[in-house]
């Protein structure tokens, strides 16, 4: 698989942590390593919380959406889909193990460590200079046609 899961499956996405046609947005590229999404994401100077350090509300949506990219993705591979169902977080949680540099890449990991009919369990880690700056996990669910969250969404 070649190109950024968002591309690929919601190319008109309008989230701002991955639509890839929000202009105001993250616009986070998650692509396949192995079993897990790696995400390589560059700050700009309007994402900081104070001089030379990323906001925390940015590193959750961060961490947030690419997971979420993640969980999609697994329940797709795990049944052998063509295309991703539409997941949705159900619950998340951040923790921040350290300030999170803005003077270079971020790169954001995520792994599913179970997955139960609909449902995703989702690990990440964000990290900066090589070290990691916030760990997080999070369930993630697939949801039918009729959730409203379909309408924005274009497999």
């Amino acid at each position: 698989m070649s190109g950024a899961l968002q591309d690929l499956y919601s190319p008109h996405g309008i989230c701002f942590g991955c639509g890839p046609v929000n202009d105001q947005g993250l616009r986070i590229k998650s692509h396949p390593d192995g079993d897990a999404l790696v995400c390589t994401w560059t700050p700009a100077p309007h994402h900081q919380a104070f001089e030379g350090v990323l906001n925390g509300g940015i590193i959750g949506a961060l961490l947030d959406c690419h997971m979420n990219w993640c969980a999609l993705w697994s329940l797709m591979r795990r049944d052998g889909a063509a295309k991703p169902p539409l997941t949705v977080t159900a619950r998340y949680e951040v923790k921040l193990t350290r300030p999170t540099p803005v003077d270079g890449p971020i790169i954001v990991r995520a792994r599913a460590i179970e997955l139960v009919d609909t449902r995703a369990e989702i690990e990440g880690t964000l990290e900066a200079r090589g070290k990691v700056c916030a760990t997080a996990s999070g369930t993630f669910i697939a949801v039918p046609a009729s959730h409203p969250a379909h309408k924005h969404w274009n497999p």
